[in-house]
C-alpha cells in the first residue's frame, strides 16, 4: 500500500536574480511500512524531498500526496494537525529544548495534540522507556550523552503514534559506533510501532536496515534500488563508511 506519493515535484528558489532549481520532477512512491533512505550528496535536493514529505515546505510545480491526503489542498490549520498527528520528525541537531527535561520535551507533542498534561507524561514515560531511557527522565539535554539525546528525539517523534517517521541526518552528529545504535534503533522501532521510517541521509551504514534506496543527483531521482540490489562494500576512507 502506498503511504507517499511525489508526483513530478519541482522546487525553485529564487535568490536575487537567480533561480535554484533544489528540486527538478521528483516523481516517487514509498509502501507503509517501508524504511527508506534518501541518499545523496549535499546539495542534492534530498534534504528538500524530505520538506516536501513532511509539509515543512511546498512545491512550485507538482504534489505530494500521505495517506491520499493532498496536502497542498490543506490550510495552515489542517497541515499544523497533519504534522502533529501523522509524522514524527527527527532532526540532525536533535533541536531539543534545553531548558526542558527528557520526560518534558518528549511530552509536548502529546500536550499538542490534545492530552492532558498527565496523560502527555505518561505517554512520554512509556516510550522513553521503550527507547532504553526510562533512567534518563529528569535529565536535562546537556546532561546525556549525544547518542542519549537522538534516543530522546526519537521518543519525542514517537510519542503520537505517527504513520511516518521523518529524519534527517539522524546520525550526522554521532560517532560511528552510536550511529549504528540509532540506525538499529529506527529499523526496530519500524517493526514494533509499525510506522513508515523515511531518512534523508549520506550515511552508507543507513543500507544495512533500507528497503528502499532513493539516490538523488542534482534533484533528481538517479535510481530506487532495493537493499538486494545495491551491493554495499564497507571500507574507510578518513573515517566515513564508503561504497
Amino acid at each position: 500500500m502506498t503511504i507517499v506519493s511525489c508526483r513530478n515535484v519541482k522546487k525553485v528558489f529564487v535568490m536575487g536574480k537567480e533561480e535554484v532549481h533544489a528540486l527538478r520532477g521528483i516523481t516517487v512512491d514509498i509502501d507503509k511500512g517501508e524504511y527508506v533512505s534518501i541518499m545523496g550528496p549535499s546539495g542534492s535536493g534530498k534534504s528538500t524531498l524530505f520538506n516536501m514529505i513532511g509539509g515543512l515546505d511546498t512545491p512550485t510545480e507538482g504534489g505530494v500526496e500521505v495517506e491520499n491526503v493532498k496536502l497542498a489542498d490543506l490550510n495552515s490549520s489542517q497541515l499544523a494537525w497533519f504534522r502533529c498527528r501523522k509524522i514524527g520528525f527527527i532532526f540532525q541537531s536533535f533541536n531539543l529544548i534545553p531548558t526542558m527535561s527528557a520526560l518534558e520535551n518528549v511530552s509536548i507533542p502529546r500536550v499538542f495534540a490534545g492530552k492532558t498534561p498527565h496523560e502527555a507524561r505518561e505517554d512520554a514515560r512509556k516510550v522513553l522507556d521503550r527507547v532504553g531511557l526510562g533512567h534518563r527522565l529528569d535529565h536535562l539535554p546537556s546532561q546525556v550523552s549525544g547518542g542519549q539525546q537522538q534516543r530522546i528525539a526519537i521518543a519525542r517523534a514517537l510519542v503520537n503514534k505517527p504513520l511516518i517517521i521523518l529524519a534527517d541526518e539522524p546520525t550526522g552528529n554521532l560517532d560511528l559506533h552510536t550511529g549504528k545504535e540509532i540506525i538499529d534503533l529506527l529499523n526496530e522501532m519500524k517493526h514494533d510501532f509499525g510506522v513508515t521510517v523515511i531518512t534523508a541521509t549520506h550515511d552508507m551504514k543507513m543500507l544495512s536496515c533500507s528497503d528502499k534506496i532513493v539516490q538523488i543527483e542534482d534533484g533528481s531521482v538517479k535510481s530506487v534500488d532495493t537493499q538486494a540490489s545495491v551491493r554495499v562494500t564497507v571500507g574507510s576512507i578518513d573515517g566515513e563508511t564508503v561504497m
